[in-house]
């Protein structure tokens, strides 16, 4: 069948139905199934050899091509800013008589919780800290004294105020305008062309402008299997950070233990919950669950917030973000950098898995955001977001910044990055059930995750419908779990890098295409907009 949009003739394609009677796409389906079970039983079958490679794949990866990431990371930025201020922001998903479907309430619950909710709990005390103690802040934390001896990004030696902000404006500048503007992109080219020219709500859709009918054969093919690798491998690093840290607050808080054993039950538990979810569909368990998380992490910042240092909140929130805004050019520099563990170690990590989530996030965002003009969706998608991370940050990091400052020696200091936020949660009152609170907010956020995801990879390697049976989402949820899980136990002592490395190395040419996507919106908008 096909549509007309604008006076051309978008072949849209046969169903394909399998002898199981599954609704699938067949060579995505296929191809990117195959390839993954291939994956999975190489890699347990050559353990050793698998753990040597994914130790060498992550810093061989970022140390070659940072400056490609940090480049395409501040092209995504530069063209989310021009498209919304330009008459390109008039146009209206869906068509200009278009509503939403969704309230605000729910629209950012869902798109926050899906976008960076394991990270958030993660990285939210973990990354000011790592920063505050590195070369990044010019103060080193650790063995009870507070040592100054570097600062290159302009704090004077030994100055705690100015290492604070910078570590701040570091950790905003990895979770702010930069990875929200790679969802937004890829979310409305996904949304564009599904819902204002009736195309699949499928990656491939995105480049009509510039393949014209070739999209429905084996380019079309090729992009939809890269979105699928990286979705899964983003999603299977998220759900790893989410077990480590699932498995430390357990620990921390009633001794069980966190072997391979632990590893393996708490995965096969969430993702049950996760299967679950995903049979009740994307009203009934993703947006239920979405609210209610979103509930629960407001309380719990809220808490920390009025019960914890508040004057020393406030002064990190504003001067962190006064230091985001003088800091941005230089740290977004991708050549002439003499930070390697910063521009390499962090920030070419997190552009390539921001990349490999996008077409996760970003199709979920796309499926939820019909009715928002261009320039509503790009404001609401990247700022929103990013002042609620601002937000979250300076609580959770601000407060441990404080408690080491008043004590070098403090626990949080020196712990693993995984067991970092229940350390800072021990300094207040209630600290267990904060700390269960926090345990829950991450296995809950594990199966948002988990199921938006299935959503997604299922919508994709059906050829863009969103109706597929059930058995498929079920799948591809198992899958995830699977290789988040296989990836944990092969990896050993480093088990978050083996992880790390696959999202870095999907990641590298997921940018490629989101680069090129990004010219294929340009053409479709200017069209859509001369039309209004």
């Amino acid at each position: 069948m096909s549509e007309e949009v604008g006076g051309t003739d978008y072949e849209i394609g046969q169903d394909n139905i399998s002898p199981f009677g599954l609704d699938i796409h067949n060579p995505v389906f296929l191809i990117s199934g195959l390839s993954i079970i291939a994956f999975v039983l190489i890699t347990l079958m050559f353990q050793e050899g698998s753990a040597e490679f994914f130790a060498w794949l992550r810093p061989a990866i970022t140390s070659t091509f940072y400056w490609f990431f940090l480049s395409a990371g501040n092209i995504f930025v530069i063209f989310a800013l021009v498209v919304c201020v330009s008459p390109l922001g008039r146009v209206r998903l869906g068509g200009q008589d278009a509503t939403p479907d969704y309230s605000y309430v729910g629209w950012f619950s869902m798109l926050f919780a899906a976008g960076m909710g394991i990270g958030l709990m993660f990285f939210g005390v973990s990354e000011p800290m790592s920063h505050f103690a590195s070369s990044m802040g010019g103060i080193s934390v650790g063995d009870g004294g507070i040592r100054t001896d570097w600062a290159p990004l302009g704090a004077a030696s030994g100055d705690i105020e100015a290492a604070r902000d910078l570590a701040m404006a570091a950790t905003i500048y990895h979770w702010g305008l930069h990875p929200w503007s790679m969802y937004a992109m890829v979310a409305l080219a996904l949304a564009f062309f599904s819902f204002n020219h009736k195309l699949p709500l499928t990656l491939r859709s995105a480049f009509y402008p510039l393949l014209g009918e070739r999209v429905w054969g084996w380019p079309g093919h090729l992009i939809d299997t890269i979105a699928v690798f990286a979705t899964l491998f983003g999603l299977a690093t998220s759900l790893g950070f989410g077990t480590q840290q699932a498995l430390a607050g357990f620990n921390f808080l009633y001794d069980w233990g966190t072997g391979n054993v632990a590893i393996v039950v708490l995965i096969v538990f969430i993702t049950a919950i996760a299967i679950g979810s995903v049979v009740r569909g994307l009203d009934g368990g993703v947006k239920l669950l979405s609210e209610l998380n979103m509930g629960l992490a407001l309380l719990l910042l809220a808490f920390i917030f009025f019960v914890g240092p508040t004057g020393d909140i406030l002064a990190t929130l504003f001067s962190g973000a006064g230091a985001y805004i003088v800091e941005f050019i230089p740290l977004s520099m991708p050549f002439g950098r003499e930070d390697a563990n910063f521009s390499q170690g962090w920030t070419s990590f997190y552009w390539a898995w921001w990349i490999s989530w996008s077409p996760f996030v970003g199709m979920f965002i796309a499926r939820v955001s019909r009715g928002r003009s261009v320039r509503e969706f790009l404001t609401c998608v990247i700022l929103v977001p990013t002042v609620l991370c601002i937000l979250w940050m300076a609580t959770f990091g601000g407060t441990a910044l404080t408690q080491v400052i008043a004590d070098a020696a403090a626990p949080v200091a020196s712990v693993a990055q995984e067991i970092k936020l229940f350390h800072m949660l021990d300094g207040f009152p209630l600290s267990s059930l904060l700390s269960l609170i926090g345990i829950v907010l991450v296995l809950v956020f594990f199966v948002t995750s988990s199921d938006s995801g299935s959503l997604v990879i299922d919508t994709i390697t059906a050829g863009g419908k969103t109706d597929a049976p059930v058995s498929q989402r079920v799948f591809w949820c198992s899958f995830e779990g699977l290789v988040a899980a296989v990836l944990l136990l092969v990896g050993g002592a480093e088990a978050l890098g083996a992880l790390q490395a696959m999202a870095v190395s999907t990641g590298l040419p997921f940018t490629i295409v989101l680069l090129a996507m990004c010219v294929s919106l340009w053409m479709g908008l200017s069209k859509a907009s001369k039309e209004i």
